[in-house]
Formats: C-alpha cells, structure tokens, sequence
C-alpha cells in the first residue's frame, strides 16, 4: 500500500494508524533517509536534503518483496511498479492545508509551492502516470471524520485483498 500526497495532508497519522489496525508494517521515506543519510546533496531553494532516489529503492527492496508494507512519502514516480497493489492519494481543501503547513514553520516559496502542489492535483496525476489507474484512489483528509471513514475503507480493502489472494 503507497500513500502519496502533499506535505501536512495526513499521511502519516493514516499510515501509522492503518498500520496499527491491520498488522502491516509501516515505512516512512523521509525518516529512512534520515536514518541511514540516504541523500545526495541539499536544496538551498527549498531548505531541504535531496533524497537519493536508488539508494531509497535499494534500502526498501527487501521489505517490500515480503509484503505487508506501507510507504508513506509525497512523490512516487521512483518506486517500482510491482511494489504497490493500491494506492491512497490523501486530499486537502487549500485552506485547511495552509494551516496546517503554516503551523509546521512553512513560509514563502515552500509554502506556496506545496499549496500549488495540492491545487493542480500534482501527486495524484503523478501517481496515475506511473501506475495502473485502476489501483490509484484519491482520498479526503480534511477532517477526524474523513480520517475514520479513510481507515474503515482501506481496512475493507485489505480484508477484500486477503481473501482473493489467500
């Protein structure tokens, strides 16, 4: 299961959560590159690392082919196909999103960027573009209740997937 979506719409309170209810192991990108310094420079620009794409999919191959993973990171289009047997595209109202990437310390471009990001539907046509679109939902993350109703129905998917493929 991959969770894409821009920054601050509630990936990985879904991912964590969803891991939790499901016994499924949860990975986020961003705290494995971290850990095991898998970057090859900094973006001045953007006040951030840039991710060495191969070394990320090298790190990842081993857990992924064992299933039961979920991957929580904002791009995509570097994961190999065969990783992924759905994928959730999390959305959030521009209003709502702001807020929540202002109160992360977002400013300027950063900021502006992500939004943009979010209202030209970046992620998810990247996400559509690089798997099949049958396997690619968008979901609302505006709410708790969105979040309620987002883990019961990838909760009924999962149970579905076990028992067509067991």
């Amino acid at each position: 299961i991959w969770s894409p979506g821009t920054p601050g719409v509630g990936k990985t309170t879904l991912g964590k959560e969803l891991a939790s209810r499901a016994g499924l192991s949860y990975v986020n990108v961003g705290d494995l590159a971290k850990e095991g310094e898998l970057y090859e420079g900094f973006d001045e620009e953007y006040d951030c690392p840039i991710l060495d794409e191969d070394r990320v999919v090298d790190e990842l191959e081993d857990r992924m082919s064992q299933g039961g993973v979920i991957v929580d990171y904002h791009g995509c289009d570097f994961f190999p196909e065969r990783w992924f047997h759905i994928v959730f595209v999390l959305r959030t109202e521009n209003s709502c999103l702001y807020d929540r990437l202002e109160s992360r310390g977002y400013t300027g471009k950063k900021l502006q960027d992500n939004i943009q990001c979010e209202i030209f539907q970046t992620l998810y046509e990247e996400a559509v573009l690089s798997y099949k679109k049958e396997i690619v939902h968008q979901l609302p993350s505006n709410t708790p209740e969105d979040l309620e109703r987002n883990l019961d129905q990838i909760m009924q998917w999962i149970e579905q997937w076990m028992k067509d493929n067991n």
